[in-house]
């Protein structure tokens, strides 16, 4: 008995709760039933409202919340008339065109009136009506100004939240229009929706390190849209929290200290804005933690990428092309080694048969190994010998310019021939910089000691001195080539380099 008292008891209770929750759903249906069967004698009946419906509201969405500012009535209709072109191959005369758009707003608006809903309420014995409007408008210097309404936003955010970088920006303007319309205890609920999203990103910033444990270049191309995705909503977040904590200064002021319950869900959804503002502070301290690692695991795959390997496949090209066939035998004679006869002795099986089982179970003994630290493999060796080969031609480059403004690969090469001597033509790490060096055409000092695009910012980074940092730092230089013009270096029979002239001005 007890049991269906409560049963009957959760039923009244909450089904004005339930019925005011599907008010926002009910506009959209009656968009989707009516709205062209009527309309020219079923012309357009192969438009979708459903469809329209759904891109007006993220039309005005992103309007009135990432660009902040509210729409007129000519801004939506040429939204609207390139998404009937676009979408349903809409061909008609421009005044037929604009009679459409027209009719299909007021429809949208519901003539400026609020879609109606009624319902019984059990505990009142009575109908109600809720109302519900998803576009609202208001006049401002004699002009009508059109923006999207809460019960449109939440109604849109139910269906399928938008966009992961926009999520966090579109529950901050639904709060903001909670705590405008003193729904109060709703904003505690949107606020713990905006954590949920700032938990996910957390997440995930987990999941990209996962990634790059065990596929560097995966690993790189997540959190490359991971901070993407980060970096679109940081900065605009901040004056989207001030100007909310902003509006609950104003509601704390206005409130009646009698009433007791109104300051109570005013304090609640404070500290919850609170605490949203720590964990926003902390992501972004994760963020930056994630792209310190990212970079020192992506440069380290790079190395490691440097590594020589056998490549069988260019090596039987080369055969192919110098028509050596018999070179083949250095790679089949290992293949083609006697096979050793095996003998297993009698008197292996007699003692194997007379020795004794011992049937007791031991523990596997685990020997802890000690790792040499001081060991250098030969990637770390070489790594060390580029960068420091690469970090003397980089500030020798910036000295030149730093003296004179400009300089040209001859007049730099001969300078590097005066200070390394003629050695350095047989060198191969010269023309692997210069390789390096050409991958862009345009080089910020400033920019590189906070983040280095290539392999090469990488190295001379690493190599040059904080002194050297500091005298460089506001140096930018551009690289250029000069076609006709081709620099050849050695000496007799070792004359075989050749490279087109560069330039470099500061």
């Amino acid at each position: 008995m007890a049991e269906k008292y409560i049963m009957i008891h959760d039923i009244m209770s909450e089904h004005k709760d339930r019925m005011l929750n599907l008010k926002k759903y009910y506009p959209f249906f009656v968009l989707c039933d009516t709205t062209f069967s009527q309309y020219k004698e079923g012309k357009y009946m192969d438009l979708d409202m459903g469809y329209i419906t759904m891109a007006t509201l993220r039309f005005f969405i992103n309007e009135n919340n990432f660009h902040e500012s509210e729409i007129t009535y000519e801004q939506y209709e040429g939204f609207l008339l390139e998404l009937l072109r676009r979408e349903f191959r809409l061909e008609e005369e421009p005044k037929e065109e604009k009679e459409l758009a027209g009719y299909i707003f007021d429809k949208i608006k519901n003539d400026g009136r609020a879609f109606t809903f009624s319902y019984f309420d059990p505990e009142e014995r009575k109908k109600k009506t809720a109302r519900v409007k998803l576009i609202d408008s208001r006049i401002a210097d004699g002009v009508v100004l059109y923006h999207v309404t809460t019960d449109g936003i939440e109604f849109y955010l139910d269906t399928k939240e938008i966009k992961e970088e926009s999520n966090i920006s579109v529950q901050q303007l639904l709060l903001e229009k909670m705590i405008q319309s003193e729904n109060f205890a709703g904003g505690i609920e949107v606020v713990k929706r905006i954590n949920n999203e700032v938990g996910k990103l957390a997440l995930q910033k987990k999941e990209v390190l996962d990634l790059l444990s065990y596929d560097v270049f995966s690993g790189a191309k997540a959190s490359e849209e991971y901070m993407e995705t980060v970096a679109k909503w940081f900065d605009d977040e901040a004056k989207l929290f001030e100007k909310n904590r902003a509006l609950i200064d104003k509601a704390f002021a206005k409130a009646n200290a009698e009433n007791a319950l109104i300051l109570s869900e005013i304090h609640k959804l404070d500290t919850e804005l609170k605490k949203t503002i720590i964990k926003h502070g902390e992501l972004i301290k994760e963020t930056i933690e994630l792209q310190n690692i990212a970079d020192e695991m992506i440069a380290r795959a790079k190395l490691r990428k440097l590594r020589p390997v056998f490549n069988f496949r260019d090596v039987l090209k080369k055969m192919m092309e110098n028509d050596r066939p018999e070179q083949l035998g250095m790679l089949i004679s290992p293949l083609l080694m006697p096979k050793l006869d095996k003998s297993f002795s009698v008197e292996s099986i007699d003692r194997m048969l007379e020795s004794r089982v011992d049937n007791q179970d031991y523990g596997e003994k685990v020997e802890k190994k000690q790792v040499d630290t001081d060991y250098v493999f030969e990637d770390e060796i070489e790594e060390a010998r580029i960068t420091g080969n690469f970090g003397r031609l980089f500030e020798e480059l910036l000295e030149q310019l730093w003296k004179h403004g400009r300089t040209t690969l001859s007049e730099l090469m001969a300078i590097y021939e005066i200070k390394f001597g003629k050695e350095i033509y047989k060198n191969g790490d010269i023309y692997s910089f210069l390789v390096h060096l050409a991958q862009k055409d345009k080089y910020e000092i400033k920019k590189m000691q906070q983040k280095q695009d290539t392999f090469l910012e990488g190295l001379v980074m690493d190599a040059l001195s904080m002194e050297k940092k500091d005298r460089y730092g506001d140096m930018v230089f551009s690289v250029s080539f000069e076609p006709g013009h081709i620099l050849r270096f050695g000496e007799g029979k070792e004359e075989a380099f050749t490279i087109t002239d560069m330039h470099f001005e500061a």
